[in-house]
């Protein structure tokens, strides 16, 4: 994202608290402030070919999933957001950390990124698009093994920022 162009500091804060209220909501389980900061056409892309799209299944598959967690804590940290290819469209990308429990008493880290393409409808931004970039997601001791982003960019022909 070198040569990317920085969104406004009005659109940043904006985005910023879009990521922020959807950490919040997976933290309280609020299906209603998590389905609203998504576009009615949205896309979201957990990875490995998971690839849900439109709101209402997005947040119908997403109430079925909290279903097997006790509970979850999302923190979202560091993250960016650049002009996409008109004033209504921006693209960011935010790290994120999930601790949660679940039904069955095992427990867990998740360490990922989301790759995000947002929309402004009228004057809100919202997700257009999200896709999950996992790292590590095992035992919170991190004896499990991390994913190589890296490689699997190079073999589909990405170039990876060093």
């Amino acid at each position: 994202m070198s040569n990317a162009v920085p969104v406004s500091v009005d659109d940043f804060v904006s985005i910023q608290r879009l990521v922020n209220r959807y950490a919040d909501a997976v933290v309280h389980r609020s299906a209603q402030q998590w389905g609203s900061c998504w576009a009615d056409d949205a896309v979201w892309d957990l990875g490995r070919g998971r690839l849900v799209e439109g709101k209402d299944a997005i947040s119908k598959l997403w109430f079925g999933a909290m279903t097997g967690f006790a509970a979850v804590v999302q923190t979202v940290h560091s993250g960016d957001a650049w002009c996409g290819a008109s004033s209504d469209e921006a693209v960011g990308r935010w790290a994120i950390s999930e601790r949660f429990r679940r039904t069955d008493g095992q427990s867990g880290i998740l360490l990922a990124h989301y790759d995000d393409t947002y929309r402004k409808v009228e004057g809100r931004w919202l997700f257009a698009r999200r896709f999950l970039q996992v790292h590590y997601g095992g035992p919170a001791d991190l004896t499990g093994d991390f994913t190589n982003h890296r490689e699997a960019l190079l073999a589909r022909g990405v170039a990876a920022d060093v």
